[in-house]
């Protein structure tokens, strides 16, 4: 019969072991162009409400390339060189005239995307993208794919991370972007918490906007509902910088 020390000695190292390769993590919570502007290390993107929602639904709906812009004209531009493409976005939440399809993952799950090029441009996220030139590398937030993005931050270990809420129109502090920001900050430091009935409650506060009548035709109510299904995908989307100054969004499945 083994002994007790005997027993324990294995476990023991093994503990060591794991404990040696635990490496500190910074984590930043910063908002809007300017925060993504001041961003360092491993950059999360974030925009809830819709960009980033809108850009998992496009890869889950068939496309095989996302491409994120700032501009509009570079949108038109861009498709030119795509022949099999369309474009995704707003200005002022609403669908860019000439555009295929508004920034409404509504929208896009109603479409067969199936090998086709994505190119989205939004107010607030994509510019986000665009600016976070100092940032080690990116990905795009929200809440329909947290989980993965913790999961994949936690498995490269980085020693700094910055999650940037990029806010209503990049302007006003979005309730819903620091929500998700503080979800993935809570994945990577351990101190996992229940964030479903804050979740639900966006419906009362910024939410609020998608159940006004006079938006349905660009912002109905089932995009509230798709923005905020926690961990739908499990998958990331990693931004690439391209030789044209656009970025590049990289489905990595989990």
């Amino acid at each position: 019969m083994l002994s007790g020390s005997n027993i324990r000695k294995p476990v023991t190292k093994k503990l060591l072991f794991s404990l040696h390769k635990i490496r500190w993590m910074k984590v930043d919570i910063l908002e809007f162009i300017e925060g993504a502007r001041l961003a360092k290390g491993v950059t999360v993107i974030i925009d809830v409400f819709r960009a980033f929602s809108t850009a998992c639904y496009a890869f889950d709906s068939g496309a095989v390339r996302l491409i994120a812009t700032a501009e509009v004209d570079e949108a038109f531009n861009l498709k030119k060189s795509y022949h099999n493409s369309v474009l995704v976005g707003e200005r002022d939440e609403k669908k860019i005239k000439g555009f295929d399809f508004g920034n409404s993952p509504t929208e896009i799950i109603k479409t067969n995307l199936q090998g086709k090029t994505a190119i989205l441009t939004t107010t607030a996220g994509t510019n986000g993208l665009l600016n976070a030139n100092n940032a080690s590398s990116l990905i795009t937030g929200s809440f329909v794919n947290a989980g993965a993005i913790i999961k994949y931050i936690k498995t490269i270990n980085p020693p700094v991370v910055s999650l940037v809420a990029m806010g209503y129109r990049a302007a006003i502090s979005a309730e819903e972007d620091l929500l998700c920001a503080k979800i993935i900050e809570s994945g990577l430091t351990g101190k996992r918490r229940d964030f479903k009935k804050s979740i639900s409650n966006l419906r009362l506060g910024p939410g609020k906007r998608f159940f006004e009548p006079k938006n349905l035709d660009y912002s109905p109510p089932t995009d509230f509902f798709l923005c905020t299904m926690i961990d739908r995908f499990d998958f990331i989307l990693k931004g690439e910088k391209r030789p044209d100054g656009n970025i590049d969004l990289v489905k990595i499945d989990l």
